[in-house]
């Protein structure tokens, strides 16, 4: 099936990049981690309401892995990106240090290059004119807040994130472990929690699920059989509540403890499947970004730069939206 994806990435890439040099108007590349991550579907949507609004002054083009991986095949994509002379590239990196060959071309050939939902380290920020999207530790700090709100006292707590190498993902983590150590730490991911405030990181944790969904839920599985006492749980992004009837079978024999707080279960993101989960009890919150606003506002940066106007503030933040099955039909920002 990742073969067939993969062919089918590549056959994509060739017609699209064929039929958008066919026309006289920009292309602007959006660049997510993954296409089957239905939070890029969002991003996807504002990119094609930037083009509408835009008087169709250019062409969105959305292209990236068929799945996440190790960040090559997102190397290689905006590689032939630069070769093919796009107008810009908007790319959320998949890998943080992999990605810089490919921007360094971007940059060399005055291809003008944003980055969006995740950033490249803060040493290489010359390698693009901005970031713009969540601020991820406050992601992470929101978690944190979620969390004590449930257990104040602390508790034993395992981290779920994606890749190891995702700045954004690292950023997240730092937040919720500073969050409830009260304490700064000094970079991403952060220091370990091993008794602050009460706080400490079950044995085996943080848990990486490379952005498969199904291990996510899985590992979920695992870790509740291995460790039925765990106080709480939080994930820096929608992992197993991608995949909802997967995420529902591993989680409703805990749905009880979620209830009464005994387990708290925290995640980033608020796409609509994971409010109705929420909702069905399956959550204790969930920290939601903007998406569709990370596609609109970077095509609009995008239009603005090739017209010779400036580049937007560096970082832009988008905002967050923080649910609780208390303001579940309210939180999200209109």
């Amino acid at each position: 099936m990742k073969a067939i994806l993969l062919s089918a990435t590549v056959v994509f890439s060739a017609l699209a990049g064929a039929q958008a040099f066919a026309q006289d108007k920009p292309v602007f590349a959006l660049v997510p981690k993954a296409m089957n991550n239905p939070f890029y579907d969002q991003a996807l949507a504002g990119c094609k309401k930037a083009e509408v609004d835009s008087g169709n002054a250019f062409e969105c083009q959305y292209i990236g892995p068929g799945e996440h991986g190790g960040g090559d095949e997102q190397v290689q994509i905006v590689q032939d990106l630069v070769a093919k002379r796009v107008a810009g590239i908007a790319v959320s990196p998949s890998n943080a240090v992999a990605i810089l060959p490919a921007l360094q071309a971007a940059k060399e050939a005055g291809i003008p290059v944003l980055t969006f939902d995740s950033d490249v380290l803060p040493e290489n920020k010359d390698l693009r004119l901005a970031y713009i999207g969540t601020h991820n530790y406050e992601i992470g700090t929101n978690i944190a807040k979620i969390l004590q709100q449930v257990k104040p006292e602390g508790g034993v707590i395992c981290i779920q994130s994606g890749g190891a190498a995702a700045a954004n993902l690292n950023e997240r983590m730092q937040g919720i472990r500073d969050g409830l150590a009260g304490k700064e730490s000094e970079a991403a991911p952060g220091d370990v929690l091993s008794g602050q405030n009460g706080w400490t990181e079950a044995d085996g944790c943080p848990l990486y699920t490379n952005d498969d969904f199904p291990l996510a839920a899985q590992q979920f599985q695992d870790l509740l059989t291995k460790m039925p006492d765990l106080d709480a749980f939080a994930a820096t992004g929608g992992f197993a509540q991608f995949v909802p009837d997967a995420n529902r079978a591993v989680t409703e024999p805990f749905k009880d403890k979620i209830a009464s707080g005994e387990l708290v279960v925290v995640y980033a993101d608020t796409l609509p499947t994971q409010i109705d989960q929420m909702k069905e009890g399956l959550s204790n919150g969930q920290v939601g970004q903007r998406p569709f606003e990370m596609g609109y506002k970077t095509m609009m940066a995008l239009i603005d730069v090739t017209a010779g106007k400036p580049a937007p503030e560096d970082p832009t933040y988008t905002g967050l939206d923080v649910c609780t099955p208390e303001n579940a039909d309210t939180c999200i920002a209109k």
